[in-house]
């Protein structure tokens, strides 16, 4: 696969078509804060207006590249020392200087980002379920568990419902469990409803 990664790296040398650093640092920033939505039309044209690429082929294999690298220099707990060594001897040393730089730059900033994005849980807003075939004759009991998952940290998913269902033998040891996880899950003071109904 030497191949393919010797064509990912192939790409880096666009950068140089950046008219300063700032332009260079400007297009990681935007890198990382659409790490999870990628780059809309109006940023895409930035991109290409800065490295003066007159369309996206060019464009989206440098940005993968570029992609690879932060996630690499943020997630892989590279020592900040060491960030010089993600780049093969086959990128220019004034690219793998300039890069290495900008990534030691934001590294402990990107760091932090993520570190509350996890934080960020779903709250337990209520839970019910439904237990079936309760009766011992019949063969499969199973309880039917619905979730009500509210997700403070992204407004634009708001509230979401979770449906599963179980078998008799790990039945019990959930719904324990249940009451424990919404126990833990519920905010000081915030009283929780459960629900028992059986069909």
């Amino acid at each position: 696969m030497g191949d393919g990664n010797h064509s990912m790296w192939g790409h880096l040398p666009l950068l140089v078509r950046a008219n300063s650093k700032d332009s260079v640092e400007y297009l990681l920033q935007a890198l990382w804060r659409t790490r999870r939505t990628g780059l809309d039309s109006a940023d895409r044209q930035i991109f290409r207006d800065i490295l003066q690429l007159p369309t996206d082929s060019d464009l989206d294999p440098l940005l993968v590249c570029l992609r690879v690298l932060i996630r690499r220099c943020v997630y892989d707990n590279v020592n900040k020392d060491e960030i010089h060594k993600l780049f093969p001897s086959e990128v220019l040393p004034e690219l793998q200087r300039l890069l290495t730089l900008l990534l030691q730059k934001f590294q402990r900033e990107w760091r932090e980002d993520i570190a509350n994005d996890e934080v960020i849980l779903p709250r337990l807003k209520s839970m019910t379920w439904n237990m079936a075939n309760q009766n011992v004759e019949q063969m499969e009991p199973s309880a039917v568990i619905n979730l009500k998952l509210q997700n403070d940290g992204q407004t634009n998913l708001g509230e979401r419902d979770v449906k599963f269902q179980l078998a008799k033998d790990t039945m019990e040891m959930m719904l324990k469990s249940m009451y424990c996880i919404e126990d833990q899950m519920a905010e000081p003071g915030e009283t929780q409803e459960r629900h028992v109904r059986s069909s």
